[in-house]
């Protein structure tokens, strides 16, 4: 884990920087678009990826001439045919075959994500073969195990949520706190993109708590597996134009893209179906062809039977409130309003991800950029041929690279451009100019705008348990409250009467669930996931880590004179898939092996900024001492040094002086 000088030169750099911002204007969308091809038998260039020889067809994904495997047993609808997208002809035969990763033999043969995991779940056995293993993603679980037990292994699944905005309504907050008792460990996990995880639930008893939470209005449909997650948007309850606005839009975008065969519901409440009415908005979107996007006559227009490469992100938000970390998802979509403050469209930002894989330079995270601008009533059919486009060219070879931001890393952002807008039918327009973003966590208590309160409650790494959850029920079941979960594992209490605000208020404190000024600002923009136990890509701790780490960095800033309201974004991850988002952090800790973290360091409060690589290398997590050059490339360090020979003083000595002669002028300039 770092050491007292690299949190103290992210304590600096944080003071030192000024704040940068996305790209805001049109000559950031680049230069003119080719001329819109029109042609619908048009054949794509094959995508090559990141390696010179890559046989890779982006075709390949329309399934050749190996369809559906139909499996009668499972199947509450008749199987469709062969299915192949308009937009891509059919390759002549050839002696190579294309090759494709394990997964995606997986889905073709599962019936539309049904078998064998159908089969899997009516055996003796606590767990569920390979396959299964990842076609339960698709129905929002992961199979688990216990790493810290030792012997057989203990295996468990965690569900997810899905929760459009993060809104969760009266009654699925109670079903799921009841889950968490009854089925789980005893506790709900707030996650970083708005939706609950349930841990430790075993095979035998997933079918009753999937099916409590569909009864209850929720879903895990497509919390997890290669297609559209969890759609963001801010989570406070503001009756406001552009925020219902930007809510209503991600609402729609989720149905949009959420799943149509059925084999959820098959699933889990033997084919009864329990969804509200579309708009219809939404269907006229996900059926129109006009410009080759769907698989005519499928169960799965927009997907068919190979879903996407991999998962795929999408965020929705009003200007400068960047809550929902915009710039690192695949799309991220800002409402633009006209000076009455009427929305009128969307700017379009698009190529965002954070995982990424150790000691590969070819994996990295990456930002979004822009797209361009679309009118409001647009938006659906941008959205969708987005989507479509990665579907048709993404990688499928290599999992490593079969995220968006690949694809357009490879590409650029005008050949993307112009295959999007095959697709969309029409040019984008130049991004509108926006305002300066920042990070609001909408914690406290804030008017809604309707006569009613909301309180945004933090919540340390999102873990919801012991007296904090039984204080939590009791609030939200008494009162009747909806709530609302944040990007950043915070919960909100929404649609309060003001004459209820103090019993909440003292209830609340005797929880321990404290008005965000009682709470240490590190904790409060903190993020770590589960990682270990659970978690079966982890590699070191986070969430259990994390508690410690922000006590030491509030004690170096002791240290070097910085006051309590001073603050930097921590970031914790147990490997480098990127889940708490660490490489957005001003100081993110990546682990990297056995009690070890990589450093990364230099993102910025507002979440606009990348962090870069600060140490490559496992730093120890723990240490009785710490040394500068462990820190510092060795040109700067043999500096210092030669420095500090000078005063008589140690490289260490020196550096610590520096920084907390920085911090006191820093602290002088403010009293002037």
């Amino acid at each position: 884990m770092a050491g007292d000088e690299a949190l103290a030169l992210s304590a600096a750099d944080k003071f030192d920087r000024r704040s940068q911002f996305f790209p805001m204007t049109a000559a950031a969308i680049g230069a003119a678009n080719t001329a819109l091809v029109k042609d619908p038998k048009l054949q794509f260039k094959s995508f090559d990826g990141l390696r010179n020889n890559s046989c890779y067809s982006s075709t390949y994904s329309l399934l050749l001439d190996k369809r559906i495997h139909p499996i009668s047993s499972v199947s509450s609808s008749n199987s469709p045919a062969v299915i192949r997208a308009v937009s891509t002809p059919l390759k002549p035969e050839t002696s190579i075959e294309t090759k494709r990763s394990k997964v995606e033999i997986f889905k073709e043969q599962s019936n539309f994500i049904r078998y064998p995991l159908n089969e899997e779940l009516l055996t003796d056995a606590p767990n569920i073969n390979e396959a299964a293993t990842q076609l339960i993603k698709f129905h929002g679980s992961y199979q688990q195990y216990n790493r810290d037990e030792r012997g057989a292994r203990s295996y468990s699944f965690m569900l997810r949520t899905k929760n459009p905005c993060g809104k969760v309504s009266n009654q699925l907050y109670l079903a799921m706190d009841d889950l968490a008792d009854q089925f789980g460990i005893g506790t709900l996990r707030l996650t970083t993109r708005q939706t609950f995880q349930l841990h430790g639930v075993v095979k035998k008893d997933l079918k009753t708590v999937m099916s409590t939470i569909i009864k209850n209005m929720g879903s895990t449909l497509g919390a997890c597996g290669d297609l559209n997650r969890n759609v963001l948007a801010p989570a406070a309850p503001f009756v406001r134009e552009d925020y219902l606005f930007a809510q209503q839009t991600a609402d729609n975008i989720a149905a949009l893209l959420t799943p149509q065969s059925g084999f959820y519901y098959d699933m889990w409440v033997d084919g009864e179906k329990f969804m509200t009415a579309e708009p219809p908005e939404v269907v006229k979107a996900r059926n129109d062809n006009s410009h080759g996007t769907n698989f005519p006559d499928s169960a799965e227009p927009i997907y068919g039977t190979q879903f996407l490469p991999r998962k795929f992100k999408v965020a929705v938000t009003v200007p400068t409130d960047n809550s929902v970390d915009l710039l690192t998802n695949d799309i991220g979509v800002v409402v633009v309003s006209d000076d009455n403050g009427v929305p009128q469209g969307f700017n379009i930002y698009v190529g965002g991800g954070m995982g990424r894989t150790h000691r590969m330079e070819t994996t990295f995270p990456r930002l979004a950029e822009p797209l361009g601008y679309v009118p409001k009533e647009d938006i659906l059919y941008a959205v969708k041929a987005i989507v479509v486009t990665q579907r048709e060219n993404g990688r499928r070879d290599d999992r490593r690279y079969s995220r968006m931001k690949y694809l357009i890393d490879s590409w650029g952002i005008e050949k993307f451009r112009s295959v999007v807008e095959q697709y969309y039918g029409k040019k984008f327009e130049p991004s509108r100019e926006l305002p300066e973003w920042e990070f609001k966590s909408h914690l406290g208590w804030h008017e809604q705008g309707d006569g009613r309160l909301f309180c945004g409650l933090h919540v340390d790494n999102g873990r919801v348990k012991g007296t904090m959850k039984k204080t939590l029920r009791e609030i939200i079941e008494k009162y009747n409250l909806n709530v609302r979960i944040t990007p950043n594992q915070n919960i909100v209490l929404c649609d309060i009467r003001p004459s209820w605000k103090r019993p909440i208020t003292v209830a609340l404190a005797q929880g321990g669930l404290l008005p965000p000024t009682y709470v240490d600002p590190l904790n409060i923009t903190a993020m770590a996931c589960p990682a270990l136990p659970l978690c079966p890509l982890a590699i070191t701790e986070a969430e259990r880590g994390i508690p410690d780490l922000l006590r030491r960095v509030r004690g170096v800033f002791e240290k070097v004179g910085l006051q309590y309201n001073e603050s930097i974004v921590v970031r914790v991850t147990g490997c480098p898939n990127g889940c708490a988002r660490p490489y957005m952090a001003e100081l993110g800790l990546v682990g990297d092996g056995p009690n070890s973290y990589q450093i990364w360091l230099g993102g910025t409060p507002a979440q606009t900024t990348l962090a870069r690589t600060f140490m490559n290398k496992g730093v120890p997590k723990s240490s009785s001492r710490y040394y500068l050059k462990l820190f510092t490339d060795k040109e700067t360090y043999e500096t210092v040094d030669a420095l500090a020979h000078i005063e008589n003083k140690t490289a260490h000595q020196l550096a610590m002086e520096v920084i907390r002669n920085f911090a006191a002028s820093q602290q002088n300039g403010k009293s002037k």
